[in-house]
């Protein structure tokens, strides 16, 4: 079920059913916050739907966020999860797209909140998580509790872009954008579909900071053998991923491509130390972008605060950017990512 705003709370308890995910506003309806009754939460500007904040049950942030990103919607957000589409960085040379801002225009315009939906596995006698709680009723309840997630729905179509924004990219779009938390995850999933009486191409990408403790202890696994474009060298260079983990110890702007027939299916975990901290999933996106901007650049960006940020932060972004994708009138194109809290130990 969908609600929607300005609608009647539901009341406080109801015997028998266990305490249900929370969505709220900010004072002035620019942000919306869903929090699960385990604790972890997620908080969502409707400026270009960005994904500001995640948090666990102890209320430990997993994004960064720059203290001096601007939440007014004066400009796009540095930290978060910033949505690009409909083209990567800037592409002079692509007729349709060449007259766009760096990355697009949907992290700069503002979406509309469609609503939000729960979810739950509620657990049966022969599952553990009936065995270790249902002594009691109350139990039963509190592992129901456990197993809630809920998605929030955002919406964006050309009639809702600026003026600028529309004779820049003239092409009729609808996308949907959901955000779903669960207890120990966070998936995005972001639907574009061609509503033109014409064809036109497009590129994607999840532009996610993931927070960590000190990126000198960081290394990147699953990129063995992956081809990648080395954004930092000039000219751009191309080259092929030969180390099991990539560590990061300067300016790092690399466009992946995993190896193997499906690339997409192929997970990236962030390890510090020796412990998994994040495992990316990523559906039908190819490509994933590994970005610190380290000491010179991160003092170069006017909104990167701290300066030495930078030692807290790794973008790692799934996205569809190698290549451009067609759509034609109808058509549709989808990508998802769920960012899993912790993964596989290393052998």
């Amino acid at each position: 079920m969908v609600d929607r705003g300005r609608k009647p709370s539901a009341l406080a308890s109801t015997p028998g059913l266990p305490p249900q995910p929370q969505v709220t506003f900010s004072a002035d309806n620019s942000r919306v916050t869903a929090t699960l009754p385990t604790g972890e939460s997620v908080s969502v500007l409707l400026y270009g739907a960005t994904v500001v904040s995640w948090k666990d049950k102890n209320g430990d942030e997993k994004l960064w966020l720059s203290e001096a990103a601007k939440l007014d919607g004066s400009k796009p957000v540095r930290g978060g999860i910033p949505l690009v589409f409909p083209v990567f960085g800037t592409a002079p040379d692509h007729a349709q797209t060449k007259n766009l801002p760096q990355h697009g225009f949907a992290r700069s315009s503002r979406w509309e909140f469609l609503g939000k939906s729960t979810s739950e596995s509620t657990p049966t006698p022969t599952t553990p998580a009936f065995a270790a709680t249902a002594t009691s009723a109350a139990g039963a309840v509190a592992a129901a509790a456990a197993d809630l997630s809920v998605k929030l729905d955002f919406g964006l179509s050309s009639s809702g872009l600026s003026e600028d924004a529309r004779a820049k990219w003239p092409y009729a779009f609808n996308a949907i954008y959901s955000v779903t938390l669960n207890t120990d995850s966070l998936t995005t999933n972001l639907v574009i579909t061609n509503d033109d009486e014409r064809s036109w191409e497009c590129q994607m990408l999840m532009h996610t900071y993931l927070r960590v403790n000190d990126i000198t202890s960081v290394s990147i696994h699953g990129l063995e053998n992956a081809s990648y474009v080395d954004k930092t060298t000039s000219p751009i260079s191309t080259s092929t991923q030969t180390t099991s983990a990539l560590t990061i110890s300067s300016e790092t702007d690399r466009v992946y491509t995993p190896a193997g027939d499906d690339p997409a299916s192929i997970p990236i975990t962030v390890f510090e130390g020796d412990q998994p901290k994040y495992t990316v999933l990523r559906d039908n996106l190819a490509n994933v972008v590994v970005w610190n901007p380290w000491i010179e650049k991160a003092k170069g960006m006017a909104d990167f605060e701290p300066k030495d940020g930078y030692k807290n932060m790794l973008c790692v972004e799934p996205g569809a950017v190698a290549t451009w994708q067609v759509l034609e009138p109808g058509d549709a194109f989808e990508g998802a990512q769920t960012i899993v809290l912790g993964g596989k130990t290393q052998n």
